[in-house]
């Protein structure tokens, strides 16, 4: 072969290979939404959802996804799933805690599936408070209490209905809107030191592991009765994702499950590697969830 006869086989050579990128970048970008599997992923930052939503994270990236992990208050958290900013969450609580949002957004959010029951949420004091049962009993003791139960983050439904049983009850008390971290320190300082102390709380909780809790009576039902957790995904979600969709539709898992995550975590472990350790523990749920 003379020098013109190879200059001519190493362009057409070259082009060829231009050709087969240019295919290439033209195919990526016109792609199935599910082949580029980036995912946004909402969640609240309580700690059971903390849990799940990491633990959840992992299992989808093990099946290729790309996820991003979005935290919010449950307010931004239904209004982004209903206008397609977010993809899906786990963090879901109904049909009671999170009703006002569900009422507000619910026909434009799609429900997917339960990944956890048996939850509850109410109005918890330590144990070692034995006189004090019903949340009617705090009107008895509001200098005893200082006036205020503590709460968590304002967007929370549960701030809702524990303003609702201020009212219902007929209670001389301030909600203080903090956030889940916050609360929990102050239920630490104020169990350690055997100070009263009403705090909003939920079950599962692994401050029920760690200290002698009780939740106040509610025979008016503000707080409802038994809750689950839902998985919700945006509108077109399935239709975009169809592999990631049946993954988050066979998520389902159980209160001893998510606790065990929980308590790691509250150990100082590392949310994922937490999230890693159950993962690894639980080889066939897990691959139940990605293989059906």
């Amino acid at each position: 072969m003379n020098k013109k006869s190879q200059k001519t086989a190493i362009a057409l050579g070259i082009a060829a290979i231009l050709v087969t990128v240019a295919v290439a970048v033209a195919l990526t970008n016109n792609a199935p939404a599910d082949e580029k599997k980036a995912l946004k992923f909402g969640y609240v930052l309580w700690d059971g959802e903390i849990a799940s939503t990491n633990v959840l994270s992992l299992v989808l990236q093990e099946a290729g996804y790309d996820v991003e992990m979005i935290n919010v208050d449950a307010g931004i958290l239904y209004q982004g799933l209903a206008g397609g900013e977010l993809d899906f969450t786990v963090s879901a609580w109904l049909p009671a805690t999170q009703k006002n949002y569900w009422d507000i957004y619910g026909e434009d959010i799609v429900s997917v599936a339960t990944n956890l029951e048996g939850c509850k949420i109410g109005l918890a004091v330590p144990s070692y408070v034995t006189s004090v049962n019903n949340i009617g009993d705090l009107k008895n003791y509001t200098s005893e209490f200082q006036g205020r139960i503590v709460g968590i983050d304002p967007g929370a439904g549960m701030m809702t209905n524990t303003e609702d049983a201020i009212n219902v009850y007929g209670l001389d008390y301030e909600l203080e809107a903090s956030s889940s971290a916050a609360m929990l320190a102050e239920l630490t300082r104020a169990y350690n030191a055997n100070e009263w102390i009403v705090v909003t709380l939920w079950s599962p909780h692994w401050a029920f592991v760690n200290w002698d809790l009780k939740y106040l009576e509610d025979p008016e039902g503000v707080f409802g009765g038994a809750e689950h957790v839902q998985t919700l995904a945006r509108t077109g979600f399935q239709a975009d994702h169809p592999e990631a969709y049946s993954i988050i539709e066979r998520f389902n898992w159980t209160q001893e499950d998510i606790q065990s995550v929980m308590m790691d975590i509250s150990e100082g472990m590392d949310e994922k590697a937490a999230a890693q350790k159950w993962i690894d523990a639980n080889r066939e749920a897990v691959d139940r969830w990605i293989y059906g």
